[in-house]
């Protein structure tokens, strides 16, 4: 039988294309995996097996667009990459599961909403007893302790993401981004968390990242850390959101707490380190696919420091140059 993965909003996620295929190589199953994407220079459509263009996100077309392409390709599997496509696939998943033989990859629509509005998810930690941010209310600015951090409400890539330092840069700011939310700046180590749950919420893999190095919100050099307070505290979250599949949550350790910053129910950017380190995500899909039962871990390899890097293919030259 063939395990078939449908990766949406391809773009750039090459890494993640290719642990899927070595995930099934591994366990000698045939596996396609099916990119699509809005653009045809997205680069990780030509690391996939086929590839197909399809409707922006906002378009009425793109659920029937998925659904068509999950029909056509016997797709077993549909993985989400990208923030703006949550909500719809949240809202459509049963219609899409209905219609087709594949499992979208997808946490419970109230928890993508939450994730989805910084307010809404602050508010939820908050209210199950987690550490944030102090957030500040607008009719409480002139309280403000500098420094700050300011953001969209629902931004993602850390796009618009500004440390304040002062009231000049607050008022500038604050009128720059559109529906910005204000919080303490928190200074320590920050962490990227891939947490891995199976398709009854439970977790099996737990790996924390120090964020060495990042641009535009993604990480490009990352330390694996078998940090217990952070695993422990992961637990925890896991046990009250209730998530499904591969997320990423964002925190910080400072004076030995971990404040949580952000929750992203997808596979994050820089995943790959993490299924590379062992905790193999793409492998535990499959496997779930297949049946199997698993159970949580920590089998994977500590202290180990990743680098990412960019490179270039040719798309139109009529040969095979990558």
């Amino acid at each position: 039988m063939e395990y078939n993965v449908l990766v949406l909003s391809a773009g750039r996620r090459v890494e993640l294309i290719k642990c899927f295929k070595n995930a099934a190589q591994k366990l000698n199953i045939k596996s396609k995996i099916i990119a699509v994407d809005i653009e045809e220079t997205a680069p990780a459509l030509y690391f996939s097996d086929k590839y197909y263009i399809i409707s922006r996100i906002d378009n009425d077309k793109f659920i029937d667009n998925i659904v068509n392409i999950s029909e056509k390709e016997a797709i077993n599997l549909i993985v989400p990459t990208i923030d703006t496509e949550l909500l719809k696939l949240a809202k459509n998943k049963d219609n899409i599961e209905d219609k087709t033989k594949a499992k979208v990859l997808i946490s419970d629509y109230n928890l993508i909403e939450k994730c989805n509005d910084k307010f809404k998810t602050m508010r939820f930690l908050s209210e199950n007893n987690f550490f944030v941010p102090f957030t500040y209310s607008n009719e409480h600015l002139e309280d403000v302790k500098f420094p700050v951090f300011i953001k969209p409400y629902n931004g993602s890539s850390s796009i618009d993401t500004y440390k304040i330092c002062n009231f000049k840069e607050l008022a500038f700011f604050k009128d720059y981004i559109k529906s910005p939310i204000i919080q303490e700046f928190i200074l320590g180590t920050e962490y990227s968390v891939d947490v891995f749950c199976d398709f009854d919420f439970n977790p099996i893999t737990i790996v924390p990242r120090v964020r060495l190095s990042v641009r535009s919100g993604e990480i490009l050099k990352g330390k694996i850390e078998k940090n217990e307070q952070i695993i422990n505290e992961m637990k925890r979250l896991v046990n009250v959101i209730k998530p499904l599949g591969h997320i990423t949550v964002q925190c910080i350790l400072s004076d030995n707490k971990v404040y949580i910053l952000e929750i992203n129910p997808r596979f994050g950017g820089g995943a790959p380190m993490s299924i590379k380190a062992g905790a193999n995500s793409c492998e535990n899909l499959y496997r779930l696919l297949q049946g199997e039962h698993l159970s949580y871990n920590e089998n994977y390899m500590d202290n180990l420091v990743f680098s990412r890097f960019d490179d270039c293919i040719s798309i139109n030259s009529g040969n095979d140059i990558r």
